[in-house]
C-alpha cells in the first residue's frame, strides 16, 4: 500500500504579493531547525486570492505519534510574517482556531502509481454543510469516476465559510483532466457532481472565476526533509 503523510492545513488572510516575503522566511529556519524531529517531514505554502493555505505533512497523526509541540522558531517566524498573514476565522482566538477541520477522506484500494501530483482547490462553502459535501463526494467516489480521472486521494477540509480540496492525482491523467475542463466539456459525471455541490459550495470569488483551474491555490515554497525516506515508512 502507497504511504502517505497526515496532513494539517492552516488558512489565514495574506497581503497579495507578499509570498516573496513569506517564503524566504520558512526557507530560512527549515533547513536549521530540524522540523522533522518533531515529525514534520515537509511543507506547502500556497497563496489564492487572499488567502494564505498552509499545508504541513508529518509523518503520522500526532493524536497517535503524542507529538504536539509547536514548530521550532514558531515565535520568530509568526513575528516575521505577522505583516503579511492574518487570522482568517471570525472567531480566532488563538493559533489553533487557523487550522482547518479534516471532514472528508478518500482512498482507493490497492497501490497507485508513483507518479502523483497534489493539486489544492479552494472555494466558498455554506457554514455548516461538511455532511452534505462530504456525501455528495462519498457517493460519487463510490462510481468509477475516480479511476477514470486518476484521482489517488482525495482530502476535505472546512473553516469558517471557506472549503479546501486537496487532490491527488495520478500525474498523466491529471493534465488530461485539465485539459479535458478548459476545454469547457467537462464530463457529464464530473458536471454531475458540480450540480449536486453547488447547494453548498460556491467559488471562493464569483466576479472573477470563469473555470474550476479558478479555483486551484498556487504554491510559491515547498520543503521536505532531505533525511526523511518515504519508501521505507510502513504503508498506510
Amino acid at each position: 500500500m502507497t504511504w502517505r503523510p497526515f496532513r494539517n492545513v492552516i488558512v489565514c488572510h495574506m497581503v497579495p504579493g507578499s509570498e516573496d516575503k513569506v517564503g524566504p522566511v520558512f526557507g530560512q529556519y527549515d533547513p536549521t531547525t530540524r522540523p522533522q524531529d518533531l515529525g514534520v517531514v515537509g511543507r506547502l505554502l500556497l497563496s489564492y486570492e487572499d488567502l494564505y493555505l498552509h499545508v504541513i505533512e508529518r509523518k503520522e497523526d500526532p493524536e497517535i505519534s503524542g507529538q504536539r509541540r509547536g514548530l521550532p522558531a514558531f515565535q520568530q517566524i509568526a513575528e516575521a510574517i505577522a505583516p503579511y498573514v492574518t487570522p482568517y476565522p471570525s472567531y480566532w482566538q488563538n493559533p489553533s482556531h487557523s487550522v482547518a477541520k479534516q471532514f472528508y477522506e478518500w482512498l482507493p484500494e490497492g497501490d497507485v502509481p508513483e507518479d502523483r501530483e497534489l493539486t489544492v482547490i479552494v472555494q466558498r462553502m455554506k457554514p455548516g454543510s461538511e455532511a452534505d459535501i462530504a456525501r455528495v463526494f462519498a457517493e460519487s467516489d463510490a462510481t468509477g469516476l475516480p479511476a477514470e480521472t486518476g484521482v489517488t486521494g482525495r482530502w476535505l477540509y472546512g473553516i469558517d465559510d471557506c472549503f479546501v480540496h486537496l487532490l491527488e492525482q495520478d500525474a498523466a491523467k491529471a493534465a488530461a483532466v485539465r485539459a479535458d475542463h478548459e476545454s469547457q466539456a467537462p464530463a457529464p459525471a464530473f458536471i454531475k457532481v458540480m450540480e449536486a455541490l453547488r447547494p453548498y459550495v460556491s467559488p471562493y470569488r464569483p466576479e472573477t472565476w470563469q473555470s474550476p483551474k479558478d479555483s486551484v491555490a498556487h504554491v510559491f515554497y515547498r520543503w521536505q526533509a532531505e533525511d526523511w525516506h518515504p519508501e521505507l515508512e510502513p504503508a498506510r
